[in-house]
């Protein structure tokens, strides 16, 4: 006989419909555990969210979805259809005036189209991808990696628009080391597309797999503290008193948020010391463009060799022209500031931002319609933690687990991280609670 549960009591409460709290919800309903998933805003995503603008659908932050990796394999997972469309070639580079298609080449190609030393580029890259002793020490950043080869202001400004583009920080910030890592034994960002709907229909979707497997998602729900008693998770009070229990809560909204929900008293001081030093969330800049002609010819990505600020320009139309009405076409500009972790004068970065696309796109003021300015930072970064810097996704009390950017494996970046940290907390989870109902 099924043991019945009181409406009121789940299996796993997740707090936060962003990438990882969705990611790691649809995967436990889908094992049968009864999951609960608490959204304080209106809709599903978080900072990965898409926003209507005049009928244009404007990503809130993450604009690409990776192909082929976490994100895919949970969906072949759970029996949803892949919807995202891939431009090809996915990414141009503009060097010297060009757009230059690397597709095949790899970075031999593309560094010798900057500079004569891309040779000594390519060869610590080879290093790098057969020997971890070839591998940087922590402390080393992209930037003064890069130097120790070239001061080619192009190759520099490559890998300053590379770093950017995955981990949402200049090279000036990242660890040399997690960028080779990544580029050497991980995705590499070689393949991604968009999503006809925005990226918020990657979120729709496991949002319905959570709710067709018999999981609850509930927007506009604020959590206002999570419950703990002698060590344990008990569950969780909303804002206006209601309380729901659950053994197991996911935490999508980073150590620092959970710490503060739970309370400091539930940690020991080496934990709340770790979650002080690594709440180092990035910065992001970007505009949100559209136009009646077609004002870029990479039909994905363009990203820089040179830029002040602009790391790429995506194109959405190109494969997804539903995301904008008729006749027009759709774009986002994006860089991150300097610094992109801690404070940065907001108006000057925007200023330099505008001068990139205007010298990228002439005629940038009379040909595009701006439609958004988005500065994502703080409590609402692009990342809550630079890549190498994350915490475990463990914490010191028994049924509480973080998913998402805070909690990346090392040198993974994105919704991808995302999506894999909830693979790998479902299985704790699988491994150390039964749903009620087994």
């Amino acid at each position: 006989m099924t043991q019945q549960t009181p409406a009121s009591s789940y299996d796993a409460i997740v707090i936060g419909a962003g990438a990882g709290g969705l990611f790691t919800a649809a995967r436990l309903q889908h094992q049968g555990y009864r999951t609960l998933v608490l959204e304080r805003l209106d809709k599903v995503g978080g900072r990965a969210s898409t926003t209507d603008v005049d009928g244009f659908k404007v990503n809130d932050g993450a604009i690409v979805i990776e192909c082929g990796t976490f994100t895919e394999r949970t969906f072949r997972e759970l029996d949803l259809p892949w919807e995202i469309r891939e431009p090809s070639p996915p990414i141009l580079y503009r060097i010297k005036g060009k757009d230059v298609d690397v597709t095949g080449g790899g970075w031999g190609f593309l560094l010798q189209k900057l500079t004569r030393q891309g040779a000594k580029l390519v060869g610590g890259i080879g290093a790098a991808r057969k020997d971890d002793a070839a591998l940087p020490e922590d402390q080393m950043t992209l930037q003064e990696w890069v130097a120790k080869y070239t001061k080619n202001e192009g190759v520099h400004g490559i890998f300053r628009n590379m770093a950017a583009s995955v981990f949402s920080v200049g090279s000036e910030e990242l660890p040399a080391k997690v960028f080779l890592t990544y580029f050497t034994r991980k995705s590499a960002f070689k393949r991604f597309g968009f999503h006809p709907e925005g990226t918020i229909g990657v979120w729709r979707a496991l949002a319905g797999a959570i709710e067709r497997d018999g999981g609850e998602v509930r927007l506009s729900t604020e959590v206002e503290r999570i419950l703990v008693e002698d060590g344990r998770i008990a569950g969780v009070v909303l804002a206006g008193g209601e309380t729901v229990t659950a053994p197991v809560v996911v935490s999508n909204v980073g150590p620092a948020a959970t710490v503060a929900l739970a309370g400091p008293q539930a940690f020991d001081a080496d934990y709340l010391e770790q979650v002080k030093r690594n709440d180092r969330p990035t910065s992001m800049i970007t505009y949100n463009f559209a136009s009646q002609e077609r004002l870029i010819d990479a039909p994905g990505m363009l990203s820089f060799a040179t830029s002040r600020r602009l790391a790429y320009i995506a194109n959405f139309t190109d494969t997804c022209p539903e995301m904008a009405p008729e006749g027009w076409h759709l774009y986002t500009g994006t860089g991150v500031p300097k610094p992109a972790v801690g404070d940065f004068d907001e108006e000057a970065e925007y200023a330099l931002l505008l001068e990139d696309l205007r010298e990228t796109i002439p005629g940038f003021d009379e040909r595009a319609r701006i439609l958004s300015r988005v500065t994502t930072r703080d409590g609402w970064p692009p990342q809550r933690a630079v890549s190498g810097f994350d915490m475990s996704h463990d914490t010191p009390v028994a049924g509480l687990w973080n998913v998402g950017d805070a909690v990346k494996e090392y040198a993974n970046g994105g919704t991808t991280a995302c999506a894999e940290t909830a693979e790998i907390v479902a299985g704790k989870i699988t491994a150390a609670f039964a749903p009620a109902g087994a």
